[in-house]
């Protein structure tokens, strides 16, 4: 047509769709490296956060014994083979407890209050050494032993010494002047037990040695006393983390002490040779139970025993280091000015391992050198078990012995185990099984010995060794205390009853006869209970 215009068709160009196609390949690239880097820098910045200092699986820190230093520890001889005697205490090279890689053993911390622990004893490195590093774990700083048998030997006595804090003082002739002229032989409240032989002697011994350790408590400031045998360990139920100095931190500033209700062993085989480590059921003291409980449960948990535990069941006790502060025999502390104001504990309490190895009934056997007839045993112990226990080891066959001891001590029925565990007669305690085996596995003992070894000549390693090695072997008979009589007639009681012993200690008109091992409450006295 004249006049028009024909425009070419247009032709759609490419360029636009091949120049938005690379960026939005770019922009993808981009958000895949954004999305993958994201996660690695988080993980990177949780890297760095958690870092400690070293590349090292905290699992396989535990098994590196160069990596702890404990108080008396030796780094130069850490995970080293120790010789045959430490073998009981030694290291072990399996690691079952990974739990040490974050708990901190700061003894010389000035954490209060400060406490300290009095106990006589004769047992060997064996026993004392678990027992000492188990009390330092849940807060006790200081150690005072007075030390006969095994546990005075040269190489014990220079094992305990190197550990901080521990004082050994031997029995001496000088100790023995020095204690006869305490004020307690002139008190009533420790005389019945004068003049008797190997229990009540032991008891006097006792308790002439926890008046030395007030005063040495009181030189080292310490702030609470406890007297416990090296066959008990504190347990500190009822506290948050574990501890003593926890527990005696929340008493009352107007309690001045406090009783540890004890709980008693039943170990569940005859060939028993570390308490510590292997004994995890324990009976409850009546304290802890009902009085329904314990009366319904009596005749089966005492399984033929003179009484529901073996040994005693009034617990021990622990007491603020203060003015006029007396003990008041083996179980309780007490004061020349004042009657003590004390609170029994609800759940924590005291380990007591009695009778836990088969070897206890020679050992406490040749402790005393009584005859073993009815009539002298009574004047020899204080509680029946232990007269049953004495005369069967002193008149009858080790097979017999050994028949005796399964039948009396050692829980063999699992059906009847079962049963008062269910109703709580019976419980299971795990804890000091655990600590100590830690202790021992990151080589805590057999490291103390070696470094002491080391320091010992060969020839005063090798007389001592023995008196290591052989727990069983008898144990020294305690020798007597030098003593005048102030010439009054020795009153009598009877302990048969604990509430009758336990008002007599709380009436200000009567003399206060120190507290003796006392059994637990029998079916005979119910009605006192109830």
């Amino acid at each position: 047509m004249a006049g028009s215009y024909s425009y070419p068709p247009i032709k759609h160009s490419q360029s636009s769709s091949s120049l938005s196609q690379p960026s939005h390949n770019i922009f993808t690239s981009r958000l895949l490296l954004f999305l993958t880097l994201l996660p690695l820098s988080l993980a990177a910045f949780a890297l760095v956060l958690q870092w400690h200092g070293e590349f090292v699986d905290p699992a396989i820190r535990v098994s590196d014994f160069n990596r702890f230093e404990f108080p008396g520890m030796d780094s130069s001889t850490s995970g080293t083979t120790p010789a045959s005697c430490v073998d009981v205490l030694g290291a072990s090279r399996t690691v079952t407890f990974p739990y040490f890689r974050e708990w901190r053993f700061d003894y010389e911390s000035d954490g209060k209050p400060k406490i300290c622990i009095t106990s006589s004893t004769s047992a060997g490195l064996e026993q004392i050494l678990p027992w000492i590093y188990y009390h330092k774990v849940i807060g006790v700083t200081n150690f005072f032993l007075f030390v006969e048998g095994k546990a005075a030997s040269p190489l014990v006595s220079k094992v305990l010494e190197s550990i901080p804090n521990v004082k050994l003082i031997h029995r001496t002739k000088e100790l023995e002047e020095q204690q006869a002229k305490s004020r307690a032989w002139n008190e009533t409240w420790l005389s019945i037990f004068f003049y008797k032989p190997c229990n009540h002697e032991l008891f006097v011994k006792q308790s002439l040695n926890m008046e030395m350790a007030i005063v040495m408590a009181q030189e080292a400031h310490m702030e609470w006393i406890v007297h416990l045998d090296t066959d008990e360990l504190i347990y500190p139920a009822g506290t948050s983390e574990y501890s003593l100095r926890q527990l005696l931190t929340d008493i009352p500033e107007d309690i001045d002490t406090v009783v540890f209700p004890n709980y008693e062993s039943s170990v569940e085989r005859d060939d028993i040779q570390e308490p510590f480590s292997e004994v995890s059921m324990f009976k409850k003291n009546f304290d802890h139970l009902t009085k329904e409980t314990y009366f319904a449960n009596y005749k089966e948990s005492s399984r033929g025993n003179p009484n529901y535990f073996l040994t005693y069941s009034n617990g021990k006790s622990a007491a603020r280091v203060q003015k006029h502060l007396r003990p008041h025999g083996a179980h309780r502390w007490h004061n020349y000015m004042k009657t003590p104001k004390e609170l029994k504990l609800d759940e924590a309490a005291v380990l007591h391992y009695s009778y836990t190895k088969f070897s206890d009934l020679t050992s406490r056997r040749d402790r005393c050198r009584c005859k073993p007839t009815k009539e002298v045993v009574e004047r020899c112990f204080m509680l029946d078990f232990d007269r049953a226990a004495f005369i069967i080891a002193s008149t009858v066959s080790q097979e017999e012995m050994l028949n005796w001891y399964r039948e009396h001590v050692v829980w063999t029925d699992k059906d009847l185990n079962m049963k008062l565990m269910k109703t709580g007669i019976l419980t299971r305690i795990y804890a000091p099984m655990v600590i100590i085996q830690g202790l021992k596995e990151v080589g805590v003992f057999s490291s103390l010995i070696s470094s002491v070894q080391k320091s010992l000549s060969k020839d005063t390693f090798s007389s001592s060794n023995e008196a290591i090695n052989n727990s069983s072997n008898a144990i020294d008979a305690m020798s007597g205390v030098s003593s005048r009589k102030n010439g009054k007639k020795q009153p009598r009681m009877t302990f048969s009853n604990v509430l009758e012993a336990t008002n007599i200690s709380r009436d200000k008109d009567t003399n206060l006869w120190a507290m003796p091992p006392l059994p637990a409450p029998t079916m005979e006295k119910i009605d006192s209970y109830i």
